[in-house]
């Protein structure tokens, strides 16, 4: 009994201690990071259209 006790605060513990360890990004961080991904996307679409306007005027 002494022994699952132990081993359920242990684990309450280490729970705790990695629940609270998250790391919490900033509105700055969260706002970076959403720019970034946008600008990726906005660059793969632009390599995109480039791709089958080469395509087009290839068949000329």
């Amino acid at each position: 009994m002494k022994r699952i006790t132990i081993s359920i605060l242990t684990l309450a513990f280490f729970t705790t201690i990695s629940i609270s360890c998250r790391e919490k990004k900033t509105t700055g961080e969260k706002v970076e990071e959403a720019v970034e991904e946008v600008g990726e996307s906005v660059e793969e679409g632009v390599e995109e259209v480039k791709d089958e306007i080469d395509d087009a005027t290839d068949g000329n």
